[in-house]
């Protein structure tokens, strides 16, 4: 078995087992929410078998065993397979004491009764108490390792201003797109960029659904003075997904109170949603007014340039050269996000680690067969289409018609920027299907919808909505 001696120096065994499941870890973190990966994946230690046949997790208590075995066992296992390409036996075994005898417990996916019928953890929320600032970022995410682009400039600017002087001008700071864009990334890096300058200043990072978790423990104790110590005398509060705010009112009523205080006191407030603030259900109109009071930024889909350059410099980062031709090959077929783009590459590492072979256009391909298989079923032009006409209530017919309506003429140009954003067809291939059009009238209508989508919220959260319906 890898990982599981402390003792002797690692073999090339021990090296391939830390990589399979480090890949596995990495993919997870993408994944889950912060506090769940933090709380349960991330103390994990895995003993690997030599030929890969095995993965040993030592957990420390029989309670954790159990909660891990019942809520995330069949995602380990179904994570593992992916990357190494087979399955991988799976077992679960509480960590050696001093003389206890180990107890291996084989895993197997619980039914959904049995997952149902786990108790929520009474300890969970506990878990960062001890540390009342604790600031919880991840160091690693900086302005150095973000990889600016067209996509994200605008909103990488703003962010290193509000670092650079905070409580000044973009406060509070509203940062919205997709998911796996980068926001997250970009919070992270104002919170380290400030710590840098100033060491002693009160930085936190949190996820919104840790804030709902702190107001429901503050009303359940009865502990509103340590709440409000935790969060009133900040220096910066960076939060991600603001939109999970929705519905809850008690937590919008202390977020409200939060927010005016940190203002009052020249705090900085950065946070994230994955719409602008006027398209957020179900939130108080007077903390939509404060959070649309700064400025507001989009950060977008990479551009194919930035995914290439991510894609090469995250390549470097695991110590591994990705030759251009193949990193170009990747962006073509990747294009919603950077987070996709990152478990794209951790595949195709794991691929060429695992087989010995070296990194190739061909060796991609196979590494993704399944994630190339069915983007080619799903995205065609036809299917954006059609896809398009629904949304903007037309008919299909219309797509290739000569009928020249704005209610009509517009959605065309929008299927057609899709076409080329989303599918390998040439502008004349695009303008064939668009009722014989000349290439001329696709490029025009991509570049002016790309441009508009810079200017217009509304249209940029429409193609938001249209993009993710058609990447299923």
């Amino acid at each position: 078995m890898t990982q599981g001696h402390p003792s002797g120096a690692p073999s090339a065994a021990d090296d391939a087992g830390h990589s399979l499941w480090q890949a596995c870890v990495e993919q997870m973190a993408q994944e889950m929410p912060e506090q769940q990966f933090n709380t349960w994946i991330r103390p994990l230690v895995a003993s690997v078998a030599d030929d890969f046949s095995k993965v040993t997790l030592y957990v420390a208590n029989r309670f954790k065993l159990d909660w891990i075995r019942a809520q995330y066992a069949g995602r380990i296992a179904q994570t593992l397979e992916q990357i190494y390409g087979q399955p991988v036996a799976l077992e679960l075994a509480l960590a050696q004491r001093e003389a206890a005898p180990r107890t291996v417990l084989p895993v197997s996916a619980p039914t959904p009764e049995a997952a149902a019928a786990q108790p929520e953890p009474a300890g969970l929320a506990e878990t960062d108490t001890a540390n009342t600032f604790k600031n919880r970022l991840n160091a690693g995410l900086t302005f150095d390792t973000l990889v600016e682009g067209t996509a994200n400039r605008m909103a990488r600017a703003a962010a290193m201003h509000v670092a650079g002087m905070p409580g000044h001008l973009y406060n509070p700071l509203f940062i919205y797109g997709g998911v796996g864009l980068g926001k997250t990334h970009l919070v992270h890096a104002v919170g380290n960029k400030l710590l840098a300058d100033r060491p002693d200043a009160k930085v936190l990072y949190i996820h919104a659904e840790q804030f709902v978790s702190d107001v429901v423990k503050a009303y359940q104790r009865k502990t509103f003075d340590e709440f409000k110590e935790r969060y009133h005398s900040l220096d910066l509060l960076l939060i991600d997904d603001v939109q999970f705010f929705a519905n809850k009112d008690r937590t919008q009523e202390e977020f409200f109170n939060a927010f005016e205080a940190l203002l009052a006191k020249k705090s900085h407030i950065v946070m994230t949603s994955d719409t602008y603030p006027k398209g957020l259900a179900d939130i108080h109109e007077r903390l939509v007014s404060r959070f649309d009071s700064g400025l507001t930024v989009a950060i977008e889909p990479p551009e194919l340039e930035m995914r290439v350059a991510i894609l090469i410099n995250k390549a470097r980062s695991e110590a591994t050269e990705m030759p251009e031709e193949v990193a170009f090959f990747v962006a073509k077929n990747v294009r919603s996000n950077v987070r996709e783009l990152e478990g794209a590459l951790r595949k195709i590492l794991a691929y060429s680690r695992f087989n010995q072979k070296e990194i190739s256009i061909q060796l991609a391909r196979e590494a993704l067969r399944d994630l190339l298989s069915i983007q080619n079923r799903q995205i065609g032009v036809e299917n954006i289409q059609k896809t398009v006409a629904d949304y903007y209530k037309i008919k299909v017919a219309d797509m290739y018609s000569k009928k020249r309506p704005a209610s009509i003429a517009r959605p065309r140009q929008i299927a057609m920027y899709l076409a080329k954003e989303l599918t390998q067809k040439s502008l004349p291939e695009i303008g064939e299907l668009f009722g014989g059009r000349d290439h001329t009238t696709v490029l025009h209508a991509v570049r002016k919808i790309a441009a508009e989508r810079q200017q217009l919220t509304e249209l940029n959260q429409q193609l938001h909505v249209l993009e993710q319906t058609l990447k299923g």
